[in-house]
């Protein structure tokens, strides 16, 4: 259960290894969370991003997840709560792909598909069952602006994250009173791994930057959460550019 200043004390991050869930993770441990579940493909990087969380003094327990293998969520996913109540599930996994290789090679297309969009809703349904079964809880899904409006440059990837940023937003909405409480958060461009050498975009963030939003979007328990905030206006404007003259913006 969270404590009496709202903080969950338990955490299961889907994607441990993902940069901001990471971020996210530590902010929380500062603040009371104790027991953390990193979800991910058995890796080095695995086990220590879990030594990182334990140094801080949580309890932290790794758990094998596949995005793909999505026949194995439900046991191994429904498996974590049977050992005991989850505060918040934060669904950071996701691969950007190469837009130009992609578009060439259509299994690889279907990869970052399946794994941005089908593995999301595999394990998002998984955990919001579990969720609303113990009555409690936050699910935190990790959209992205890429997936507001699709451009040239990563439709591919854009348009996995629209159909992710879709089904959570209808999840939040088949859930609501039940005690369940669904955000939905939308970064801009992140400086991390995955965009390692790409130019960077205007507004750019960080990590930190995502976990100190994600972090006050639960106390206020808001259903969407932009990061920076200033991209809520500049998205707002570009939906309604036309197309003819949105496809030749520098964006």
């Amino acid at each position: 259960m969270k404590d009496a200043f709202g903080a969950p004390q338990s955490l299961l991050l889907l994607g441990g290894t993902s940069e901001i869930g990471l971020a996210t993770a530590r902010r929380l441990i500062a603040r009371r969370t104790r027991t953390v579940w990193l979800a991910g493909r058995p890796s080095p990087g695995l086990a220590a991003a879990a030594d990182s969380l334990r140094a801080l003094g949580a309890d932290v327990r790794t758990v094998p997840f596949d995005a793909l293998d999505t026949d194995a969520h439900e046991e191994r996913l429904g498996k974590i709560f049977t050992e005991g109540d989850v505060d918040m599930v934060l669904l950071a996994f996701g691969i950007l792909g190469d837009q130009a290789h992609d578009e060439a090679d259509p299994l690889a297309a279907v990869r970052v598909a399946q794994t941005n969009y089908t593995g999301a809703v595999s394990a998002g349904l998984v955990c919001a069952g579990a969720l609303q079964a113990q009555g409690h809880g936050s699910l935190v899904v990790l959209s992205s602006v890429a997936g507001e409006r699709a451009r040239r440059a990563n439709f591919i990837y854009g348009s996995s994250k629209a159909g992710l940023d879709a089904f959570a937003q209808g999840l939040g909405d088949a859930l609501h009173g039940t005690g369940v409480h669904v955000m939905v958060v939308r970064p801009g461009f992140v400086r991390s791994r995955m965009t390692t050498g790409l130019e960077e975009a205007p507004l750019a963030t960080t990590p930190e930057a995502v976990a100190t939003a994600i972090e006050l979007g639960l106390r206020r328990r808001s259903e969407t959460v932009w990061v920076p905030g200033a991209l809520r206006m500049v998205m707002s404007a570009l939906r309604h550019v036309p197309r003819a003259v949105f496809r030749r913006l520098p964006v």
